[in-house]
């Protein structure tokens, strides 16, 4: 295996390249060969998918959690008789 060294990379570049690796838990030089990697077709690119809902708290509550949070919304339930004639 060849190593090489890069030379002249600009500040926005190594500042994505840091951003990135910290995205993806890994290294700025495991980054950089994987984008090498890909732009030269040498690997298949992995789809990085990235979401803005909330589904990472999906499961995550406790039953204690989940039981406050009836208690806490249970008034949302009642239907206001007065509201519907």
């Amino acid at each position: 295996m060849a190593t090489m060294t890069l030379r002249g990379i600009d500040e926005k570049t190594a500042e994505a390249l840091k951003q990135r690796a910290q995205q993806e838990g890994t290294s700025v030089n495991a980054v950089t060969l994987r984008l090498i990697r890909e732009s030269l077709g040498l690997d298949k690119k992995k789809r990085v998918v990235t979401y803005s809902d909330l589904g990472h708290l999906a499961g995550t509550w406790s039953k204690e959690d989940a039981a406050e949070f009836e208690r806490n919304t249970a008034v949302f339930e009642k239907v206001d008789e007065e509201l519907w004639k």
